[in-house]
C-alpha cells in the first residue's frame, strides 16, 4: 500500500478505498451502527457546494466543495450527523469547515 502525505496508509474494506485506517476503522464502526439500527442512511463522501462556481471575465470559476466522510441520521438523536475523520487539520479544511458551518448552520463531527 501506499502512504500520503500526512503518512496515512490506504486501507481497503468491502471494496472501498479509505484514505487511512483511521477512516476505515470508522466506518466498520458506523456499518455495525447500521446493522443493528442505532443509525440509518448511511453515506460516504458526501459532497456540499460551498459556493457555486461562476464566470468571471469569460474564465470559469469553479464551485468551491467540502466533501465529509460520512453522512447518516442518528435515531437516538434525532438528527443528521456529518462526520469527518481527521488526523490532522489542514488550513484549507479549517477553512471550508467555517464555511460549511456558517452557510449550513451544522456541525461537523471530528473523529
Amino acid at each position: 500500500m501506499k502512504y500520503n502525505k500526512y503518512s496515512n496508509k490506504k486501507t481497503l474494506i468491502d471494496g472501498i478505498k479509505f484514505d487511512s485506517k483511521k477512516e476505515a476503522k470508522r466506518y466498520s464502526e458506523l456499518k455495525l451502527l447500521l446493522n443493528s439500527g442505532y443509525i440509518k442512511n448511511l453515506e460516504l463522501q458526501p459532497v456540499f457546494i460551498l459556493q457555486e462556481g461562476y464566470r468571471l471575465n469569460g474564465k470559469k470559476i469553479r464551485a468551491i466543495k467540502y466533501i465529509a466522510d460520512f453522512r447518516y441520521y442518528d435515531n437516538e438523536l434525532e438528527k443528521e450527523i456529518i462526520e469527518d475523520v481527521k488526523g490532522m487539520k489542514t488550513q484549507v479544511y479549517r477553512i471550508k469547515k467555517k464555511m460549511f458551518e456558517y452557510t449550513s448552520g451544522k456541525v461537523i463531527t471530528e473523529i
